[in-house]
């Protein structure tokens, strides 16, 4: 499987929408035609600096940490050449340095005056290897002499070895001839049959043939003679003194069963090493690492057979900052495996994935004719589930907290021309992901407009979503019963967002409806037909199921309940199904009447009882055979999800450490804990209060789930000091203990707008409060008296707004502030007065300060507190 990475999944590891990320990719120069094409690393940094650029926050220096202009690599091999053997062996260490540095192309500098031209290049090439042939030979030379200075003491050592024994077997002979003891001639010895010769290993000598002088020296069985050398040889032959050493030897190793030991310097086996000993490689061990989609450092440097601390190192000098026990994606390991020298190769762990992938291949099976999904989509309050209402012949509306619709619902009606299945997705701004998922599930999009309100910015959305699925638009044109209604003021709209209609040569259909009264539904509904008739839609109607999840949530007596909306074969009870990380047998089946059908087909919708936890909205799940293969699946796409989010938060490069530290330590953060009932509402509350977040305060929501605020959600907000939000949920008897006696701030909220609100407030508490200065007044100085009480005292007329007595104020001329204090005296002909409006004189004194001059203009103005907000 490729495991390149996407527009969608860039949008979902940035937590940004995809519409939002292909503006902001467009925006930066790079045209995508789909959510689905492939995005380069190189792209990846261009929409990174373009996104720093446009929010003011990359400098040049940033600029040329972040990308740098070249990048250099050192590489050091080291080869072992051996001369010689034996003793005089020689071990030669080679070292070959490289540094190579690249510059990108754009940027590289145009090439030297003096740059090497190729011949030079070439001559310089071949001087360095004549001086390392001349090195290589002076080197051998060195060794051979070695060797042969060794030869010669050894040779000198034996013959004197040889002449030593010639003398001391000469001078027993000797001694014998004294005592009258014939000596046999060595030949006569060498050719008398061996049955006739002493048995030499066992043989001792009388004492009284002893030669005087000589002491025995007791060593097992054997009494070994002074003056002789002491190996064994010389013990086994010790009586036999007419023998020479090679004679000796040779007598030694021909003997049957005899064991020659050898020699010490043999036996430890050095660095050439002989049988069983150690020999150092002669070049570098490359080895082949598997790596993974992540992989910890740990891992990597088992793997590279190197410290981890190595490999940490590795990674500090190409500028990526992580701890032994971090995480790190596929392309950073890559980089550091071949930067030490080694080779990276994809580690297939798709063996789950894979046998799915076919399992569901062999489930295909004949294609049939299935009823359309359509969804219904529009701004808020613009009728959308009041026409499902009408059609369902029920009040949904009434059960939704402040009358909008907050989760998506989904139906299958029977009507005259035939099933319908209709998803409702909500109208408010915060729901734009379901809006998306809603439109991504769907064949065709009913978007609703009301005709007394006209085009609006959640109806702008509901048509880039429905151009982004790829499915036809039907407009219905709602709230034509009110007298206010323009419907043909809402086709005027439209055409501004390309959406023509089929009355003005385009080609979307446009009902005029009321779904109110029921007027035009039924038009709505042959639309819907028709345009089901020219997609021709087909489905497997049977054999094993497959979907897509479109909402989920914790209920309290039932467990894990997911909406899924089947999409091929059949859902029956007691299949086993992998639903994203999260796997299951089917319990039990509902419809959205409450009854339990047997089975669901092709466009059905059903809640499903029976999963091990709550799936993502928007997962898809698909029927397996058995439990294993669900359960190895689920676990597996649980690892990898676990590792792309400790990927996330690990291995922090340091241009983006030194960028952190440049913002200051100014941002205030307020830590929310998200809970709500379903996991539709959890993203949408998610994206839209990590949305507020600005330069001065950031929103972090550290925890976030489906189900009521237990005793664990009440401990982390009291240790983390965050504002814990329950939508649509409450929190437990536990729970409400560890809030009560921390303090921990707690809300409920039933309706999204009541949350954004809320936590604007909080958020703006946290902010605290500037001071700002406002001017509420200017006089002009007309002319200037002496008082002997007061000094000088202007007469002003006052221009603008109003000068009041209390308030400070600034004196400027030409346009420049000379001097800044406060009012002395403000008088309105003699009376002392408290402020003085627009268009009237009067006398001001300003206190300290006697160098008032006509032409003057004395500003009065107050300071003020001013909450800061998002």
């Amino acid at each position: 499987m490729s495991q390149q990475t996407t527009i969608r999944k860039l949008a979902e590891l940035v937590n940004t929408p995809v519409e939002k990320l292909l503006e902001q990719l467009a925006e930066a120069g790079m045209k995508f035609g789909g959510p689905d094409q492939v995005v380069t690393s190189a792209e990846k940094i261009k929409l990174l600096g373009f996104l720093r650029r446009t929010h003011g926050k990359a400098s040049p220096q940033a600029e040329e940490v972040a990308a740098p202009k070249k990048i250099t690599l050192a590489r050091r091999k080291v080869q072992e050449l051996t001369v010689g053997g034996g003793r005089s062996k020689t071990t030669v260490n080679v070292e070959v340095r490289q540094k190579r540095t690249y510059v990108k192309a754009a940027e590289a500098p145009p090439p030297a005056v003096g740059e090497m031209a190729d011949g030079e290049r070439a001559e310089v090439l071949r001087k360095l290897e004549e001086s390392r042939q001349r090195n290589l030979a002076e080197q051998q030379r060195l060794a051979e002499a070695d060797r042969a200075r060794a030869e010669d003491l050894e040779r000198k050592r034996q013959e004197e070895e040889t002449q030593r024994l010639a003398e001391e077997q000469r001078k027993a002979e000797e001694d014998q001839r004294q005592k009258g003891v014939p000596a046999a001639p060595q030949d006569a010895a060498d050719a008398a049959p061996r049955a006739a010769r002493p048995a030499a290993p066992h043989h001792r000598p009388a004492p009284d043939r002893v030669a005087p002088g000589h002491k025995h020296k007791p060593r097992g069985s054997h009494a070994m003679v002074a003056g002789i050398e002491d190996d064994e040889a010389a013990s086994r032959f010790a009586g036999q003194l007419h023998l020479s050493a090679a004679d000796r030897a040779r007598r030694s190793s021909a003997r049957p069963g005899s064991r020659s030991k050898p020699r010490r310097q043999e036996v430890r086996g050095g660095a050439g090493g002989g049988a069983g000993g150690f020999e150092r490689p002669t070049a570098p061990v490359v080895r082949e690492v598997a790596v993974g989609d992540s992989i910890t450092v740990a891992d990597l440097a088992q793997k590279l057979a190197l410290k981890g601390g190595d490999v940490v190192k590795a990674m500090f000098k190409m500028g990526v900052m992580a701890t032994i026990t971090q995480t790190i994606d596929h392309d950073t390991a890559v980089l550091v495996v071949e930067e030490l020298g080694h080779k990276a190769v994809r580690a297939d762990s798709d063996d789950a994935e894979t046998e799915l992938l076919a399992h569901v291949e062999q489930a295909q099976g004949d294609r049939t004719p299935r009823p359309p999904v359509v969804t219904i989509m529009g701004h808020v309050d613009h009728g959308k589930t009041s026409l499902l209402d009408y059609l369902r012949r029920t009040k949904v509306a009434t059960g939704e907290a402040g009358g909008i619709t907050q989760h998506i619902g989904a139906y299958h009606v029977e009507t005259p021309k035939g099933v319908i299945s209709f998803l409702d997705t909500p109208g408010h701004a915060a729901f734009t992901s379901m809006r998306a998922r809603g439109a991504k599930l769907t064949d065709i999009v009913v978007l609703v407009v009301a005709a007394d309100d006209g085009v609006m910015p959640q109806t702008k959305e509901a048509i880039q979503h429905a151009r982004a699925a790829g499915v036809p638009l039907i407009v219905a044109i709602n709230k034509i019963d009110k007298s206010t209604a323009d419907p043909l003021r809402v086709k005027n709209e439209l055409l501004a967002e390309q959406v023509v209609a089929e009355d003005f040569g385009g080609d979307t259909q446009m009902v005029e409806l009321s779904a109110k009264v029921g007027t035009g539904v039924d038009d709505l509904l042959d639309a819907i037909s028709l345009q089901a008739e020219v997609l021709e839609l087909r489905a497997v109607s049977e054999g094993r199921a497959s979907g897509v999840v479109i909402e989920s949530a914790l209920d309290k007596g039932r467990g894990p309940v997911a909406t899924v909306l089947v999409q091929e074969g059949r859902l029956k009870k007691g299949d086993y199904l992998v639903c994203g990380v999260q796997y299951g047998r089917v319990r039990a089946l509902f419809d959205e009447t409450g009854s339990q059908p047997d089975s669901a087909g092709p466009s059905i919708p059903v809640q499903v009882l029976g999963l091990s936890g709550v799936p993502d909205a928007g997962d898809d799940f698909v029927v397996v055979k058995d439990e294993r293969l669900a359960k190895d699946v689920a676990q597996q796409r649980d690892a990898k999800r676990r590792e792309s989010r400790l990927v996330q938060s690990a291995g922090s490069r340091m241009e983006d450490i030194m960028a952190q530290m440049g913002k200051g330590e100014g941002q205030q953060v307020l830590n929310l804990l998200v809970k709500a009932d379903v996991q539709g509402s959890v993203e949408a509350l998610k994206q839209s209060l990590t949305a507020l977040s600005n330069d001065q305060i950031r929103i972090n929501v550290i925890s976030s789930g489906v189900g009521g605020i237990t005793e664990s959600d009440a401990n982390v907000a009291a240790t983390t000091k965050a504002t814990v939000i329950g939508f649509n949920v409450r929190a437990d008897a536990s729970a409400r203990r560890i809030i009560e006696s921390n303090g921990v701030d707690l809300r409920y909220f039933s309706i999204i707008y009541d949350v954004i609100d809320q936590v604007k407030q909080v958020a703006s508490g946290l902010l605290g409060v500037e001071i700002r200065e406002e001017i509420i007044g200017i006089a002009e100085v007309r002319d200037v008296f002496r008082s002997s009480k007061f000094g000088a005292v202007a007469g002003c007329m006052v221009v603008e707004g109003v000068v009041k007595r209390n308030k400070p104020i600034r004196v400027l001329r030409d346009n420049t502030v000379v001097f800044e204090g406060e009012l002395e005296s403000l008088r309105r002909f003699k009376e002392n007065v408290e402020e003085v409006r627009n268009g009237t004189e009067c006398g001001i004194g300003v206190k300290e300060y006697n160098d008032v001059k006509p032409g003057d203009q004395i500003e009065c103005f107050e300071r003020i507190e001013v909450q800061r907000t998002l």
